[in-house]
């Protein structure tokens, strides 16, 4: 519990400034991760993909590329800005760098999960400044390493971050329309890795939904297109939305979760592991929104998504 909830804690970045100077120096914008995360957030309505360099050698000083395992949200969110910036796409990646070898891992993936035109050619043409990272170069570049698109849902947070931090630099529908594809699974009875994964999505929608208009009435309009389960759960998270009733989404999902568990399905025998992980995504869910003291932020619970991820692994023992 301790390491998992020591990823809420502000990592500060010390700024020296020379005791002659006349003029202090101006102190940076991502000196955080919640600061970090929080400009991410606003990001789709005021795109600044200039500072998005500056942003990914902070995040690499704070060592939040360390684990790619919560680190989805700024993969997802570097690989929108290449995204939806084709023609300065190499200039910015060239300003992300100097980066150490192990974070050049998040620079890898960030070209190759964004839907860059040409996002093989650039993979290819910066392996010259990452040759620690060749082997997973060529695995992008020859389909062995799955892309955002192909990667399984089911897998825990880290799709799912990396979806959330495409829409945070994009405000695109298509990450939105993933992510409410899969929200039957929610109610699935015999499969708790979707269940748990289902849930995750239900209770970050809803809690973005509240607090993001464009979001919301993203939401409204796949209702026209869903139908049966699908449409029964995202009426729940635009009702849930509306009301700000996240509580009562919580703890639905959570009680399914443990009847699953209790009920005991080959699935659920064979990956007690996501047994456990679903109690502790969805509790985690918005707590760092208490820790920052800024509940009116959209960002509490993709963070609590992209701790969870950090809390499975290191709650419970062996994994």
């Amino acid at each position: 519990m301790r390491s998992a909830l020591a990823l809420l804690v502000a990592l500060a970045v010390v700024l020296a400034t020379p005791a002659q100077s006349a003029r202090p120096k101006q102190q940076s914008e991502f000196q955080s991760p919640e600061l970090i995360l929080r400009w991410i957030n606003g990001y789709r309505t005021n795109p600044k993909p200039d500072k998005v360099p500056e942003l990914a050698r902070a995040a690499s000083a704070l060592g939040l590329f360390r684990d790619m395992e919560t680190a989805g949200v700024y993969v997802g969110f570097m690989a929108g800005v290449l995204e939806a910036n084709p023609q300065r796409a190499e200039a910015l990646i060239t300003k992300m760098y100097p980066m150490p070898p192990e974070d050049q891992v998040a620079i890898v993936r960030a070209i190759a999960h964004s839907n860059h035109p040409q996002w093989k050619e650039l993979l290819r043409k910066f392996s010259e400044r990452m040759p620690a990272r060749k082997v997973l170069i060529d695995r992008f570049v020859t389909g062995k390493q799955p892309r955002l698109g192909a990667l399984p849902l089911a897998n825990g947070a880290g799709p799912l971050d990396m979806l959330w931090g495409k829409y945070f630099a994009t405000g695109s529908y298509e990450p939105i329309l993933r992510m409410v594809s899969i929200l039957a699974w929610s109610k699935d009875p015999n499969n708790v890795e979707r269940l748990t994964v289902g849930s995750m999505t239900k209770l970050t929608l809803a809690t973005n939904a509240s607090r993001d208009k464009a979001l919301l009435d993203m939401l409204k309009n796949a209702m026209r297109h869903e139908s049966g389960t699908t449409r029964a759960v995202l009426t729940e998270v635009i009702d849930a939305a509306e009301t700000f009733e996240f509580g009562r989404v919580r703890k639905d999902a959570m009680a399914s979760i443990e009847q699953l568990k209790m009920k005991g399905p080959e699935s659920a025998r064979n990956t007690m592991w996501w047994g456990q992980a679903g109690q502790t995504a969805l509790a985690l869910g918005c707590i760092v929104a208490g820790a920052l003291g800024h509940v009116e932020v959209g960002i509490p619970c993709i963070v609590g998504g992209a701790v969870s991820s950090a809390a499975l692994k290191y709650m419970v023992p062996g994994q």
